[in-house]
């Protein structure tokens, strides 16, 4: 198939990318390559890709549509698997603008493009941050989630709004996924794992949000793009089963789906810095800190629903997946 990935540089992207390029796919990257972390990285993944045959790249931002509609028309993409986005809980508390231009402006662009160009299905990153201020645990795209505790949240909510209005008018299939806290080889330097590693190996204090009391499910970036190509192969009808007097936010009468992709064993954050601090032995200083606005206590994925129609589930557990990264970190950096 021809596959056009946005946010082809980035941590999920390039993994994506790459397992695509694998199995026989062309894909198309569209990336703006911004600064929001090192760009030496993002650069560093893209150059991994542009060796391999296969692989086209263009940049530019969602938010420029002539530049993303061009490269529609340039690539005439199948399937379009969207991943760029402003991320970053705490940031959209800074800057919330960019979250406005990028997740919905942006997103408005990548549904018209694939509206009048008859793409048969688009995937697109959600995130677990639209389940806010829930409490029941585990997280079930049943859920109501009206309750978003930061505008990044809303904005991934928002995207499945919109999403499900272009399904339900135009019958463009699409599927969002809400990702649980991706780690591994290639992430995110503002992410938990990436900040650890770097200051515990400098020797620098590390700052420990909610005490290392509130849970993540933590999931390996490979579970989650098998995830991604499980869900970007089932292009989602019709459901049968739904019933307009009982509606689940998870499905519709029009071709849309709801998946969350998350390992479903939550791991407090206090022993996920045991098992880095095992992986480099060496023992971290930690500054004990409360709860951040924005941030929730705890997360946990059922992912019964991507079980049920695709027979996957994520199952690398967080004791490999930190030695893995780990260990890329030392090669990379040469620490």
């Amino acid at each position: 198939m021809r596959i056009l990935i946005t946010g082809a540089a980035g941590f999920i992207g390039a993994a994506l990318a790459h397992r695509l390029l694998d199995r026989g796919d062309e894909v198309f990257g569209y990336d703006n390559l911004n600064d929001y972390y090192d760009v030496r990285l993002k650069h560093a993944r893209l150059d991994r890709l542009l060796k391999r045959d296969g692989f086209r790249f263009v940049r530019g931002a969602l938010e420029d549509r002539p530049t993303l509609e061009a490269a529609f028309d340039d690539f005439g993409p199948q399937r379009v698997v969207n991943l760029a986005a402003q991320a970053g809980v705490r940031y959209s508390l800074e800057n919330p603008r960019a979250y406005i231009d990028a997740n919905v402006v942006g997103f408005l662009n990548v549904l018209e493009a694939c509206r009048h160009r008859d793409i048969e299905h688009l995937v697109y990153a959600s995130s677990s941050s639209v389940y806010g201020a829930n409490r029941k645990l585990p997280f079930a795209v049943e859920d109501s989630v009206d309750h978003p505790v930061s505008l990044y949240a809303a904005s991934k909510k928002t995207n499945e709004l919109m999403a499900h209005t272009y399904s339900h008018l135009f019958r463009l299939p699409t599927t969002g996924l809400r990702f649980f806290t991706v780690y591994g080889p290639w992430g995110r330097p503002d992410m938990a794992l990436f900040l650890f590693t770097r200051k515990i190996l400098a020797g620098e204090p590390i700052d420990v949000f909610n005490y290392g009391k509130h849970t993540r499910d933590f999931t390996y970036v490979e579970d989650i793009v098998e995830g991604v190509i499980r869900t970007l192969d089932r292009v989602p009808g019709p459901d049968p089963a739904f019933d307009p007097l009982q509606p689940t936010p998870a499905s519709s009468q029009a071709p849309y789906r709801l998946y969350n992709i998350g390992n479903h064993r939550p791991v407090q954050l206090s022993r996920y810095i045991e098992l880095i601090e095992q992986a480099i032995g060496k023992t971290a200083e930690k500054r004990l800190l409360p709860l951040q606005p924005g941030d929730v206590p705890d997360t946990a994925a059922d992912v019964s629903a991507l079980m049920r129609d695709t027979g996957y589930s994520p199952d690398t557990p967080v004791e490999v997946g930190v030695g893995r990264f780990v260990a890329w970190y030392r090669e990379f950096y040469q620490v």
